[in-house]
């Protein structure tokens, strides 16, 4: 669609929105939802169809190979290494573009990545190819100074006519600068002057003139450069990058300080690329941190154990909702509908590109989107059970739930913004997915399923509501049970550190420990014994060799930084009837793997102190201790368990444990949203007692969310394939323990603060409203009008 309407769609939407919360009459906002609902969902299926041209899939989905590069610090004039400068690294970009556009490959990617790296993805390479990619960026570029031949403009047409021969000692290259799309062409003597490594210091400068290319020269480049000058005064002087003139200035006098200025009418944009050229920022090796390769073959394997997870998880969680909460559920189906249509389209509209973590996120938010209707029903089964009527019944369950789904959604997405703001790759694709399915459910939930309603009951197609009541009791004593519960939890936490402690560097992936990793398949079958001997010839004999449980034909081997490709030439000669395919290459330097580490630390801490702020901001202090120290709980514990079954902790389940928190903290929330409720009604009894009533009030709703999203976190893991098989492993032990932690964990903590510190919990949740700082309104607050 064309931006300008883009922006104006935008716009009629905002305005929608803004009306639909103002209006007070149940028609208005009937018709206004309904409008709103249609018209994002034909954009949004208009931004994704069709799914083949307008849903981008990465590197782990349909085969090909990552690099992230890393530039080295030129020398400076006091010869101590340089900061590389955003320009530098755009300049770097641009070489490497140029070097990858050779292979011909279709839409590579290549961006920056912090302040000194650069990501490079390339879709569908060979072994060989991949070995020549990996040369071509770690090449050191060429930097040159070649004099223009004096009648270069009148020469080129003839010899393109083929009227004359090219002069010897010159050639011709090609400009970066081109007229009517095709580049301009120089002819220039072979052998340069002199080159980039003469060059100690290049500045865009703005003078009276315009802007200006400040250069400085090493002395013995400032003695060449002079004599250059002298005998050449009103010729061209080609400045050549990688075979390519960046710039052709005329030599105006005899320079002979060795320092130059290179004028010509730039643009400031222009001033700063010749200037970042000529530092030349891969005048040293790029050092190449990280690879990972993924072969075609392997790729839609992945593309279908995500789609047979997802189709699974849809279709167990839509049969649960159908079957438990009958018609209810079937606005509940129509609201999921419009989240994935949502979902989808605004992942194509801002060209996100789909990995197989997002495909997780995306089966992750199915199970996810339900619990705002989960906690709208039970609502709902409460108010009926109270004797009012369907439409009083309807609006107040949407009123009163409305507090416990905002607060439990913005704890998810503070977890889910912190890792995409510090994650990497996989996680970052995670977090978009996760981040916009939230958003996605909560517009369904709130706006659309309760439009169903409106119009169901305006035109009397619904006159009662019925729904199976599997848990019933209500009367547990939780709270009582506190001391077992926490004890048992201190021996899980206990247990988990120990598996730590002695598994040590065996528990870390090479995303943390650096090195390099193979899953190779062979045609006929090898032990691993001779996998080993042949290996032994090279000197990698001591490498880990593992036989994966998939197939008697896979070989999982974790081999020292950069040997792989040494790994995989020795077993190609070794075994040539074998037939040796790589389905998956990583590889991951120290540098690297230390950085993702304390990365993965820091997003941890952020996320714990980004929901201690808010949990206290909206409850109390009370309630942002018994939330964190239950998310610390999840996580040491959900670790502990993944570590003691024989798992590697790598950067996908660190994004799995951080999503856990969130999880948790959801769960958590939905029960002190209860409580705070409860204090603030005026309930009678003790401070105990009130919190007992209001775990079992929200255990229907705990049970029932936590049990769809299971179901969905095992559809992946049964069909996701071993690539998702760590990552739902760890959701699935998370789901556990954050469900039971909810419960008694969380509360027992809020119990205990309050009575060590001798406050009076009633009175402090019950103050902010006095002050009139209370929960956000519902999107409804005015009774409703015929």
């Amino acid at each position: 669609m064309n931006p300008t309407l883009t922006f104006f769609f935008g716009l009629l939407l905002l305005v929608l929105f803004g009306w639909y919360f103002l209006a007070e009459t149940e028609r208005v906002k009937r018709r206004l939802g309904t409008a709103l609902t249609l018209l994002l969902c034909a954009f949004c299926i208009d931004a994704f169809l069709p799914l083949s041209k307008k849903l981008h899939l990465g590197l782990d989905l349909q085969g090909g190979t990552s690099f992230l590069v890393r530039l080295v610090s030129p020398a400076g004039e006091d010869g101590k290494p340089r900061a590389i400068t955003p320009d530098m690294q755009e300049q770097a970009v641009e070489v490497i573009r140029k070097r990858v556009d050779q292979f011909g490959v279709s839409e590579p990617v290549i961006t920056k990545q912090g302040a000194d790296r650069i990501l490079v993805q390339i879709p569908g390479l060979d072994t060989a190819q991949i070995q020549d990619a990996q040369a071509q960026l770690q090449r050191v570029a060429r930097l040159e100074f070649r004099l223009v031949h004096p009648n270069s403009a009148q020469m080129l047409p003839q010899i393109a006519a083929g009227q004359t021969f090219t002069p010897p000692g010159y050639v011709i290259l090609n400009s970066v600068d081109k007229r009517d799309g095709h580049p301009q062409k120089y002819l220039v003597k072979r052998r340069p002057e002199l080159t980039g490594d003469q060059i100690t210091r290049a500045q865009a400068t703005f003078e009276q003139r315009g802007y200006e290319v400040a250069l400085k020269f090493t002395p013995a480049g400032a003695d060449t450069f002079r004599q250059v000058t002298r005998d050449n005064i009103n010729q061209e002087l080609a400045i050549v990058l990688d075979g390519e003139v960046v710039s052709a200035p005329v030599i105006q006098s005899e320079i002979p300080n060795g320092q130059a200025v290179i004028t010509g009418n730039f643009t400031a944009e222009e001033a700063r690329n010749l200037s970042s050229a000529l530092e030349n920022p891969l005048q040293t090796p790029v050092v190449i941190d990280e690879v990972h390769s993924v072969s075609a073959t392997l790729g839609r394997d992945s593309i279908m154990g995500g789609v047979m997870a997802g189709l699974g998880g849809l279709a167990a969680t839509l049969l649960f909702v159908l079957i438990y909460y009958r018609t209810a559920g079937l606005v509940a189906v129509i609201g999921l509908l419009v989240n994935g249509i949502l979902l989808f389209g605004v992942m194509s509209l801002f060209n996100f590109v789909l990995t197989l973590p997002g495909i997780a996120g995306i089966i992750l938010t199915i199970g996810m989107a339900i619990d705002s209707n989960v906690l709208i029903y039970e609502r709902l089964r409460e108010e009926l059970e109270g004797g009012k009527g369907l439409k009083a019944a309807i609006e107040a369950a949407y009123s009163k739930a409305f507090s416990a789904i905002f607060d439990a959604n913005v704890t998810t997405l503070i977890t889910a913004g912190i890792l995409f703001w510090l994650g990497t790759g996989p996680v970052k694709g995670f977090a978009v997915t996760l981040t916009v399915g939230i958003i996605a459910s909560m517009f369904s939930a709130l706006l659309v399923t309760r439009n169903v309603f409106r119009w169901a009951l305006a035109f009397n197609a619904l006159k009662r509501i019925t729904m199976l009541h599997l848990i019933r009791s209500k009367n547990f004593d939780f709270l009582g049970k506190r001391r077992i519960a926490i004890a048992g939890s201190l021996l899980l936490i206990i247990a988990s550190i120990a598996a730590f402690a002695i598994r040590g560097q065996s528990a870390l992936n090479i995303d943390f420990t650096g090195g390099d990793s193979l899953r190779l398949h062979t045609a006929k079958p090898l032990t691993e014994a001779q996998v080993r001997a042949e290996l032994a010839r090279v000197n990698l004999g001591n490498v880990v060799i593992q036989r994966e449980a998939g197939g008697t034909n896979y070989f999982e081997i974790r081999s020292p930084f950069q040997t792989a490709d040494k790994i995989v030439n020795q077993l190609k000669q070794g075994f040539p009837d074998a037939g040796l395919t790589v389905e998956r290459s990583e590889g991951v330097g120290p540098v690297i793997g230390s950085s993702l580490a304390w990365t993965s630390l820091k997003a941890l801490g952020l996320g714990i102190l980004g929901i201690l702020i808010y949990v206290t901001l909206r409850f109390e202090f009370s309630f942002a201790l018994g939330a964190i120290v239950a998310l610390v709980h999840d996580v040491v514990i959900t670790l502990g368990v993944f570590v003691l079954t024989g798992h590697e902790l790598s950067l996908v389940v660190v994004g799995a444990v951080l999503t856990i928190g969130g999880y948790s903290i959801n769960d958590t929330i939905v029960v002190f949203d209860r409580i705070r409720e409860g204090f603030r009604a005026g309930r009678k009894g003790s401070t105990q007692t009130i919190m007992n009533a209001s775990i079992n009030e929200t255990l229907s709703r705990t049970l029932l969310t936590s049990g769809v999203t299971l179901l969905c976190m095992l559809a992946l893991w049964i069909f996701g394939g071993a690539v998702l098989a760590d990552f739902a492993f760890t959701i699935v032990i998370g789901i556990v323990v954050g469900t039971y932690s909810s419960i008694f964990i969380a509360s027992p903590i809020v119990l205990w603060w309050s009575n060590f510190r001798k406050g009076n919990l009633r009175k402090e949740v019950t103050r902010p409203r006095e002050k009139g700082t209370s929960s956000p309104p519902p999107p409804s607050q005015q009774p409703a009008k015929a």
